[in-house]
């Protein structure tokens, strides 16, 4: 493999650590274990990867020790700061062909924490795997960073307690790690950060002198160093002067011929150990102290060369063993002369984008455009934690008038004034935004009180002084939540205007919450309507047959034929995705029809071939209530036999009745005279009074099924079904339970006197060929065991 300077100093880190081919310590065991038993995989690993091969240190559920690092999981994972998950190996083209899930152990899942020896290199992984695809969150793989962490300690303090080094004791290189670290992190003064770790080196090493710099780059790409911290020595006034020059204003060292500038040129470690014969001298300032001895480290984060360290006057002299054990100060150095360097990047690049194109040049609020990425960023973090996004749309009442009164000055101090009244009214993290003109957006997080939205509109109410003028304008706002309103962002800002403009229609000052429900029926209803014509045409409309048990004779009576959509896309939809939609259009009246049509074409063919079965069918209220009823049924019956009518019942709900009961009545006794049944369905639920339910001509009731399920667990429920029944007895109407689920519902409704049942306790609908099939085999006894 080709091996960057980087993974030089990593694999010498390795080395360092003094762990390959060890034997298994208890210490890591347990963390394996624990790894292993909490997520319930196949195998966990504590692995370092060497030059050509991933040795396990500690292995869980895998009988090997080692494998090829070509064909490693951890190589990758080892490349990142942060956990490397592979949900599926089978789905991820990096992995798809490694023989380690071609064959066996068939990884499919994989989740690395990189390990880090005391020094800063990542040295391997504490691994899970398993062999079926896996998803883990974010939050759900804290544990093995834990365990990563624990790791991390347990190298460290084996570490220090092997101390093999020759020049720097690891206790006191740990410690100069942990000052660095410290004021780095700590302290904006970056001189003193470098002067810190320079104190430790000289003290680590014996040096006399010393510096530590930044190498950067000239226009010309030739590399200089800027000194970050130098020896402050008892020199000569003129090197004294240089010296305060320095902590002044930095000094630079951009000669590249003598031995300060050969680390920067060549990024290998220059010792000379007899200066004064040595070619590559040169290169210190006028009257600076003798150096007999110098050693110059460079400075690595990754592959980039970043600064540099320079050391002198060591009594005994330099070695490159020396530098090895300083690798983990300078390691540390680099990092966070790294971090220095991308903060300060960023902050830069971020201040000039922002300032020129993300920001209101009046309000200073986020425009539009920084809106749109904000607003990405909320969502994505509403995700993450399982959060709510609240979008507020505000616009101001009575703005214009203020523009045309007192002009536009005015009317930007107005803009600027609700600015600053709704960034005061919002927690820090929330967003304000200006949209344009008078529209401004809020983006809060995890809303819990609706008084929220009210104090924003009480702010912006608030009195405004400008000129000797007291102005005051109000808001209109609209809100949407996510993820209940759960579209992107521009459809949530679109929802969100949707609703400010019904707060204004409502008389202004004031806010509206989007009326999600409605809005998704519409989108729902719409899109049914714009399908269901070609579905009629295709014939993609079928019926399903639930059976209809005989308590009294223990058999199948008939079936309720029941409406399915055999969608091209979305496969097979019962009627509550459609039906609802297409009530009060003529495409009621057209599935209606469909489903009378073929409930007494299937009559007759139960006739052809002896089938005594009874079949009912649901009708449309809308349908059944119009002009056109009477006649669509007459006409669909003619050429079926009078003897066959009375097999067919048709259902209509008891609400249906009491919508329009004069209706109702007329066309019910059209049907009874056209010899068919009548039923009603989910009865109880319409609290029609008893002079209805006598006046109403059907044969038969239907106990809704939200009793029957529950009446053996709610004494209301049953005291409900007993009344049912005894008012069927008393109208001498035949009574059908629906909704049955298992037998000790049956046997109730059996001891109460209930001539039918129907539920899934005996089966589902199903279509017409398994129905028959099932009705066919049926037997009473054998129902307990279905």
């Amino acid at each position: 493999m080709n091996v960057t300077e980087n993974e030089k100093r990593r694999l010498a880190a390795v080395i360092r650590l003094g762990i390959l081919d060890t034997p298994p310590e208890e210490r890591f065991e347990r963390l394996t274990r624990i790894a292993r038993q909490h997520y319930r995989v196949r195998t966990a690993l504590f692995t370092i990867l060497d030059h050509d091969r991933q040795w396990f240190k500690s292995h869980q559920g895998l009988e090997v020790t080692e494998t090829p690092r070509s064909v490693a999981f951890c190589d990758h994972a080892i490349r990142q700061d942060h956990i490397s998950v592979v949900e599926n190996a089978l789905e991820d083209p990096r992995f798809r062909n490694n023989p380690f899930v071609l064959d066996s152990p068939h990884v499919r899942f994989y989740a690395g924490m990189p390990v880090r020896e005391p020094g800063g290199f990542k040295v391997g992984t504490l691994c899970i795997i398993d062999d079926r695809p896996r998803h883990f969150s974010e939050k759900d793989l804290d544990v093995l960073r834990t365990l990563a962490t624990m790791v991390e300690e347990e190298l460290e303090r084996s570490y220090i307690e092997s101390d093999k080094s020759e020049y720097v004791p690891v206790s006191q290189l740990n410690r100069a790690i942990q000052h660095a670290q410290n004021v780095f992190l700590t302290s904006d003064n970056e001189r003193s950060a470098f002067s810190q770790m320079l104190n430790d080196l000289l003290a680590l090493t014996g040096s006399q002198f010393g510096l530590i710099g930044e190498v950067l780059h000239k226009s010309n790409g030739a590399p200089f160093l800027k000194v970050g911290a130098i020896t402050n020595i008892a020199w000569s006034p003129e090197t004294q002067a240089l010296y305060q020059d320095v902590e002044r204003r930095g000094m630079v060292f951009d000669r590249l011929d003598n031995i300060l500038g050969l680390p920067m040129v060549s990024g290998e470690t220059i010792i000379s150990n007899d200066l004064s014969q040595d070619s590559r001298r040169g290169g210190l300032p006028a009257g600076h102290p003798t150096i007999n001895t110098y050693i110059g480290i460079p400075v690595f984060s990754g592959d980039t060369h970043l600064g540099m360290i320079g050391l002198a006057n060591r009594a005994e002299g330099y070695s490159q063993k020396l530098a090895d054990e300083l690798a983990p100060l300078s390691q540390t150095l680099g990092n966070l002369i790294e971090r220095k360097r991308l903060y300060e990047e960023k902050g830069s690049h971020k201040r000039d984008l922002e300032l020129a194109a993300n920001y209101d040049a009046l309000t200073g609020l986020p425009n539009r455009h920084r809106l749109t990425e904000l607003f990405e960023q909320e969502l994505y973090e509403a995700g993450q934690r399982n959060g709510q996004v609240s979008v507020c749309f505000i616009d101001l009442d009575g703005f214009k008038s203020i523009n045309d009164e007192h002009g536009h000055a005015v009317g930007d101090a107005v803009l600027k004034s609700v600015a600053e009244k709704l960034k005061a009214t919002v927690r820090s993290h929330d967003i304000v935004a200006r949209l344009g003109g008078d529209e401004f957006v809020a983006i809060l997080r995890d809303v819990g009180d609706e008084r929220v939205y009210a104090r924003l509109l009480d702010a912006i109410r608030q009195p405004i002084n400008f000129r000797h003028h007291v102005l005051q304008v109000s808001g209109s706002m609209g809100v949407t939540v996510y993820p209940e309103d759960n579209v992107d962002s521009d459809l949530l800002l679109r929802h969100a205007d949707q609703a400010m403009y019904a707060a204004k229609e409502t008389g202004k000052n004031c806010y509206k919450i989007f009326d999600l429900q409605s809005h998704s029926s519409r989108k729902e209803r719409v899109r049914v309507l714009e399908q269901i014509d070609t579905a009629l045409r295709e014939q993609q409309m079928e019926l399903y047959y639930q059976p209809k048990i005989c308590f009294h004779h223990h058999c199948v009576n008939g079936f309720e034929a029941l409406i399915r959509w055999n969608h091209p896309k979305e496969g097979v939809l019962s009627p509550a995705h459609f039906l609802e939609h297409i009530e009060y259009t003529e495409h009621a009246r057209t599935l209606g029809n469909f489903v009378i049509r073929e409930a007494v074409k299937q009559l007759m063919a139960f006739a052809r071939q002896d089938l005594p079965y009874t079949l009912s069918v649901n009708l449309s209220p809308c349908h059944f209530l119009s002009e056109e009823f009477k006649d669509d049924l007459s006409s669909t019956l003619e050429d079926c036999p009078i003897e066959l009518r009375s097999r067919l019942i048709l259902e209509i709900l008891e609400t249906t009745a009491m919508d329009d009961t004069e209706t109702a009545i007329k066309n019910l006794k059209a049907s009874r005279e056209l010899g068919v049944d009548i039923s009603l369905d989910d009865f109880g639920t319409g609290y029609s009074s008893l002079d209805y339910f006598r006046r109403l001509p059907a044969q038969e009731i239907k106990i809704d099924r939200s009793f029957v399920m529950d009446m053996l667990s709610d004494p209301d429920d049953s005291m409900i079904v007993s009344a049912i029944v005894s008012l069927s007895k008393s109208f001498k109407r035949r009574l059908v339970a629906e909704g049955i689920e298992n037998a000790d519902v049956e046997r109730k409704l059996i001891d109460l006197g209930c001539d039918l049942g129907q539920g899934f306790f005996y089966s589902k609908p199903l279509p017409l060929p398994e129905a028959l099939h099932w009705a066919k085999h049926f037997r009473w006894e054998d129902r307990l065991t279905a």
